[in-house]
């Protein structure tokens, strides 16, 4: 079969696209390895913002309009997203295990956990 592909004079690329580069090819010796993140702090140091107007859009002064869709609710205990509110305690909880840990809560640490998310209120 190699010779009826020499004697037909079909090149065959070097490399080919669906087979792995091998690392030591894609970066030699002295170049990064891979997509570098920067910090905000440091896109706002290389912005130039001192040459900027005062009415172009920058990450400093861009401002959007409130959200459409409701704010998501989460759970005082887990932090997960909550579906439920106890009607007792008013405290959100994500299943039932957490349920059953909030009813079994004594009233001081439900009036912290209110307190947290700036909801408090007296129970009776």
């Amino acid at each position: 079969m190699e010779a009826e592909v020499i004697e037909s004079n079909i090149l065959l690329p070097q490399h080919l696209s669906f087979k792995r580069v091998q690392v030591l090819e894609k970066y030699p010796k002295g170049q990064a390895r891979g997509r570098h993140w920067k910090h905000l702090k440091q896109i706002l140091q290389g912005e130039n913002y001192q040459t900027c107007s005062p009415d172009d859009p920058t990450y400093v002064n861009i401002e959007t309009p409130p959200s459409k869709y409701p704010s998501k609710k989460f759970c005082d205990i887990t932090g997960c997203e909550a579906r439920y509110i106890d009607p007792r305690t008013n405290l959100r909880y994500a299943n039932t295990d957490v349920f059953k840990r909030i009813r079994m809560l004594p009233n001081e640490y439900v009036q912290r956990y209110l307190t947290l998310r700036n909801a408090a209120v007296v129970l009776k």
